[in-house]
């Protein structure tokens, strides 16, 4: 026999609860007062923490958009720095001293990893602050990429990197706070889906299940299991 299955998704719980207060209206006939008083003010909170965290989302989604671009260059820019500031040292066109400045490794000549944003917003700075370092000592610029190039790609990818994480953290708390109310809509639906069976309990099992769906309630059927047949109406439903 069919059996019934609590929503596992927050559109899923909505649709429930709206279909059972519509089929209610003001006047209850099946639910108590109380379950439909507690419903009626859930619903509205629990749509909107999920309206609001579906807009936190889209916000954080169009933004990481615009920001991929930002990365790339940064990244691209930083890396061409540091490879022509280690030719250049391999030139001795500049001290390798001055690596400590860059707080580049002493040994070696190879780019930093640069795969993370983290990454390149450590680098970045790094990059920035030793080659003004190194110019105030009288140093010689490098050029193609200047710093003051590389410098105006990396403020704009650390002011989109700001963004993006704050964006983050209120999809995060928008998340929590719509999970939060899960188990709330979990429990108001299940006491409507109780009453609601418990109501309809006399009829044929096939007329009380159309009763129930009416109310929300979702059936399921057992794999290979056949649905109800005009014969076996009269037969109960196994909850």
């Amino acid at each position: 026999m069919p059996y019934r299955r609590l929503p596992n998704t927050d559109q899923a719980r909505i649709k429930s609860l709206r279909m059972a207060l519509e089929k209610e209206g003001d006047y209850p006939s099946v639910l108590s007062f109380s379950t439909l008083s507690e419903a009626q003010k859930f619903l509205p909170r629990f749509e909107m923490a999920q309206s609001y965290y579906r807009q936190c989302f889209d916000n954080q989604s169009k933004s990481g958009k615009r920001f991929q671009p930002l990365v790339k260059n940064a990244r691209m820019y930083i890396s061409h720095f540091i490879q022509v500031l280690q030719l250049a040292i391999i030139r001795s066109e500049i001290k390798e001293e001055y690596k400590a400045a860059y707080k580049l490794p002493m040994e070696g000549s190879c780019v930093p990893d640069l795969s993370t944003d983290s990454a390149v917003l450590e680098w970045g700075k790094n990059i920035i602050a030793g080659e003004n370092e190194r110019l105030r000592h009288g140093g010689i610029p490098i050029y193609n990429p200047t710093i003051a190039k590389v410098a105006v790609h990396y403020d704009l990818f650390k002011e989109a990197y700001e963004a993006q994480k704050n964006l983050q953290l209120i999809t995060s708390r928008s998340l929590e706070r719509l999970a939060s109310m899960r188990g709330k809509a979990d429990e108001i639906i299940l006491d409507i889906w109780n009453q609601v069976e418990a109501h309809f309990a006399a009829l044929p099992a096939e007329a009380r299940l159309e009763k129930c769906r009416e109310y929300g309630l979702i059936y399921y059927y057992r794999t290979g299991e056949k649905k109800l047949a005009p014969e076996n109406r009269q037969e109960p439903c196994s909850l």
